[in-house]
């Protein structure tokens, strides 16, 4: 029996969790964050490196945000099988989705106490966000091929991150302003940090708050009993893994787009982790600069929202693998030129370019994968395969970007091996298109 997509109400519940959630991805980890992060570890001499300590060990500011970013997906990489078969097991991936929301805005609301005397705490709840909110993924994606048909599926994986690019970009607006302007808001303009502090916090609230739309709306679990299947729900998630990997052997066209999808996203997830650090570090580094650098990021979330939805319509006219390999073409320029730029204006120009395929490549790549996957209602597992695909990209991508900029001491030779990511992907997805193409025919029939 083909499958039906369901009801707008419960399409639009699962596009708000990106609305809510997003706002941490904007706030946290591309915009304010950084830049706030940057400027209370700065050396007073900008010419000179600027070192944290943290448990005593001295590191480089950024390097050390990204080391920290690196174990959190190395810990999700590992936990989120484990915590997918126990979803799968007792049928409650929404309670599970819920748990890693309540964890990570209350992470960002415990933000807000986050100073330059207090390094190790800050560190410490920036990273527990993190886990909650890459951890929350994994069940929220895995609701994609459950809610949608095969041909609704990048329609709807697009409004999803258009909604998620709407609502972020709507609270960095308001924090902007509380930043720029504290005083409107009653706050004490002499410090310098509070708004800062208070768009944690907002955004803590904000993700909190929007979740509960989903929360009220989508079911809590597919509508498959595992529970027979699985014995030692520990052991099962990884059991799973194994199970997903021997079909991967049956099905060229969805290890091969795996196998490309795991080069380029060193690459993808890297870049957006560290593009508000690099801004501020090689562009903007004056603390005067530091709006022009939120201008910046929020245009790329403008133009991200329309990428996603011009990137999901295009796909219909020439299809996601073309789709992907042209985000990825650009993506292979952008790093070329991020080595070389100097100016801001470029830089502004390379932000818009930057937007317009990092929503478009998120959702492709979601909905390419959902298409890809055979006839299963075990979702979870599938989604689960993919999420440890990306933590492990993101692990050695995120590590080798801190690594090279703490042994050369500049991010822009750091930029060289994110080029070399997405190269390796390209040719990764010409290997996939002959197998792609054969699997597209197999659906049509």
């Amino acid at each position: 029996m083909l499958m039906q997509t369901a009801s707008k109400k419960v399409v639009n519940a699962w596009a708000m969790y990106d609305w809510a959630n997003s706002a941490y991805n904007l706030v946290i980890t591309s915009t304010i964050f950084p830049a706030y992060y940057v400027a209370i570890t700065a050396a007073s001499d900008p010419n000179k490196k600027s070192y944290v300590s943290f448990f005593g060990r001295k590191f480089i500011n950024t390097a050390l945000q990204d080391y920290a970013l690196a174990v959190v997906f190395l810990i999700v990489a590992f936990s989120s099988p484990i915590l997918s078969s126990i979803a799968d097991y007792r049928r409650n991936k929404k309670t599970w989705l819920k748990a890693f929301c309540y964890i990570g805005s209350a992470s960002c609301i415990a933000l807000f106490w986050f100073t330059k005397n207090n390094i190790e705490y800050g560190i410490i709840a920036f990273a527990i966000a993190a886990w909650g909110f890459w951890s929350s993924l994994v069940f929220y994606n895995s609701y994609l091929p459950d809610i949608a048909a095969p041909e609704d599926q990048d329609r709807v994986s697009a409004k999803g991150f258009a909604l998620g690019y709407i609502g972020s970009v709507l609270l960095q607006i308001i924090c902007f302003v509380i930043i720029l302007k504290p005083g409107l808001f009653g706050l004490n303009e002499e410090d310098k940090t509070v708004g800062a502090r208070l768009s944690f916090l907002l955004t803590g609230l904000w993700w909190l708050g929007f979740a509960q739309i989903p929360f009220s709306v989508l079911p809590k679990s597919s509508s498959v009993n595992l529970q027979k299947e699985k014995k030692n729900v520990f052991s099962s998630g990884f059991h799973e893994l194994k199970l997903v990997w021997s079909q991967l052997k049956l099905m060229p066209s969805l290890k091969r787009f795996l196998f490309s999808f795991f080069l380029y996203s060193m690459g993808v997830q890297t870049v957006m982790l560290v593009a508000a650090g690099f801004g501020k570090k090689e562009i903007f580094p004056k603390p005067e600069d530091e709006p022009k650098l939120l201008i910046t990021i929020i245009i790329i979330q403008l133009v991200a929202m329309v990428g996603a939805i011009m990137m999901s319509r295009l796909s219909k006219r020439i299809g996601n693998w073309w789709v992907l390999t042209i985000s990825i073409i650009i993506w292979i320029g952008v790093c070329i030129s991020a080595y070389f730029i100097e100016s801001q204006s470029a830089f502004y120009v390379l932000a818009a370019i930057v937007g317009l395929v990092m929503g478009g490549i998120q959702s492709m790549s979601r909905s390419t994968y959902s298409k890809l996957l055979p006839e299963t209602m075990d979702t979870t597992s599938f989604f689960s395969f993919y999420d440890v695909t990306e933590k492990i990209a993101l692990v050695i991508g995120i590590f080798i970007f801190g690594f090279i900029e703490e042994k050369n001491g500049s991010m822009r030779h750091s930029i060289v091996a994110l080029g070399t990511f997405f190269i390796l992907g390209l040719l990764a997805l010409l290997y996939l298109k002959p197998a792609y193409k054969k699997r597209m025919e197999e659906l049509k029939q």
